[in-house]
């Protein structure tokens, strides 16, 4: 059963106590918030969408370096972010510890970005989840389903697995994320085994000074840390799970290195089984899948290609799925603290999901996804690929603003948890680190957009970012000048109880 509804506790200087309704906690632990944010990163989407585009025009045969570049910067950035997770439990993440660290006008535009990027990135998934479910089933079962049937399935069905305990959703995406990660490591192993294609097991790829060689090794370095969106999902859950504490740290650091590690060994592999000039051949060629396929078929047999394609679907909607509860996430934290509409501050009283942000969020992705078919998009070249941009540049930005926002929240509170490397160093690197794959992004934007990059759409993604952050900036300060003792909560409604959640009862989220 959920926690009753409860009061925030408020300043003295504030208006009279508001009612803040609980996510049910205990919901989730270690292994679900790590499923939960690895299914957003979609190690399957990631790899099959990404590498063929980095080793056929990035940065070639070296893009495992570049995942490896990736993940040393990730690591360094989570480790402040995990700083912050220690001190800080609240639905609403980078929300919240920009509100602490940079304050609560920093916080408000910050928080309006998160929203945006996590809104368009369901409806984006569901664009690339139609695609592989459209072209599977008309290959293997000769069914010829539009593209839409596909996408209001997936949007239905995620709709109705996040009314529901967010326990639910976790068993759900562990198993379709234990699938897909099998498929690839099979693959992998595979070609390992039986020592590579015809130049066997190549050690240039995993070469350090490769990932910045190539074509354009800005492009292959920004795919790589594309293939992260998601990770940092971990503090989303911590209200809902087991000493999040202890948890949120522990999954974000196993999701940033797991993730990274495996990255590096499938995609060193998968062009070991293609040899260094078949692979760049191959990606850059009409059918850049058969990067992936080829292996399969030689090393393990025609029947693995076939699970390798059914694999793209369910990995697809974990990663849809996973990005749904991140958006209601976001929304039902700015709603509880009376931003946007109170309403999106409700829980379930039996489930304790946002079941009211769940369905505002779902709306959402159907009128997008809607728009894009009406006007006869295609789902993967422009749903998919047009809002990923777009939800990938509002992310980084706020990633970035994080970094710095753990700066200023520790050399202001708990010195007894400042640390040259932990709390200052390492997020100021990991901020810089963030400036320079956003920087990567805006000069790559227009060979990732491909074919789509000609769009009205395309040309607005920079406006929509702007328009969006600077309109937080202007809601903060209206706020603060307006509305002050609305202004005292935002990015303030924190779990401060959630260390002790399993000895006690939850007392009342404190501001």
């Amino acid at each position: 059963m959920s926690e009753p509804v409860q009061r925030a506790q408020q300043p003295a200087h504030q208006s009279p106590q508001q009612p803040v309704q609980r996510l049910k906690a205990n919901s989730v632990g270690l292994v679900g918030v790590v499923f939960m944010a690895v299914a957003t990163a979609a190690p399957i989407t990631a790899m099959t969408g990404n590498l063929p585009i980095a080793v056929g025009f990035g940065n070639g045969t070296g893009a495992p370096a570049g995942y490896l570049f990736a993940t040393l910067v990730l690591t360094v950035f989570s480790v402040g972010y995990v700083a912050m997770a220690k001190r800080i439990t609240a639905a609403g993440a980078f929300y919240g510890y920009i509100s602490h660290g940079l304050g609560r006008i920093a916080g408000m535009a910050s928080g309006m970005l998160a929203v945006l990027a996590y809104i368009v990135f369901e409806a984006s998934i569901v664009g690339v989840f139609s695609y592989f479910a459209q072209t599977t089933v008309h290959d293997q079962l000769g069914w010829d389903v539009p593209w839409i049937g596909y996408a209001a399935a997936m949007l239905a069905v995620t709709a109705v697995l996040a009314f529901f305990d967010i326990n639910l959703t976790a068993k759900a995406l562990g198993v379709m994320l234990i699938a897909e990660i099998a498929v690839l490591f099979a693959v992998a192993t595979a070609v390992l085994i039986h020592g590579g294609g015809p130049d066997g097991i190549p050690v240039e790829p995993i070469n350090p000074k490769n990932a910045f060689t190539g074509t354009s090794a800005g492009l292959g370095l920004f795919f790589a840390f594309w293939s992260w969106v998601g990770f940092e999902s971990t503090a989303m859950y911590g209200e809902e799970s087991r000493d999040p504490k202890r948890v949120i740290p522990r999954a974000t650091l196993i999701s940033v290195v797991g993730v990274g590690l495996f990255y590096i060994y499938v995609s060193w592999m998968t062009i070991a089984g293609n040899g260094l000039s078949g692979s760049v051949k191959v990606s850059s060629g009409s059918t850049p899948l058969d990067l992936f396929f080829d292996p399969a078929h030689s090393f393990i047999g025609a029947w693995a290609v076939d699970a390798f394609q059914w694999l793209l679907i369910t990995g697809s909607f974990a990663c849809g799925m996973a990005f749904h509860q991140c958006a209601s996430r976001y929304l039902y934290a700015i709603g509880r603290e009376g931003f946007l509409h109170p309403a999106l501050g409700r829980t379930h009283h039996k489930h304790g999901s946002p079941y009211v942000a769940s369905f505002v969020q779902s709306v959402i992705a159907v009128v997008l996804v809607g728009a894009f078919w009406v006007t006869g998009q295609d789902p993967y070249i422009h749903l998919y690929t047009l809002l990923a941009i777009l939800g990938t540049m509002s992310i980084l930005i706020v990633q970035t603003l994080c970094s710095f926002a753990v700066i200023g929240y520790f050399r202001r509170n708990h010195p007894e948890d400042r640390h040259w490397f932990r709390t200052l160093v390492a997020p100021l690197l990991g901020g810089i680190g963030m400036i320079a794959v956003v920087v990567l992004l805006v000069v790559n934007m227009d060979t990732a957009a491909g074919t789509a990059a000609d769009s009205l759409f395309f040309k607005a993604i920079p406006w929509v970012v702007g328009l969006v952050f600077f309109g937080g900036l202007a809601l903060g300060l209206y706020v603060r000048s307006r509305h002050p003792h609305r202004y005292e909560v935002i990015g303030r409604i924190v779990l401060e109880d959630a260390a002790e959640r399993e000895d006690r009862p939850a007392p009342a989220p404190s501001v």
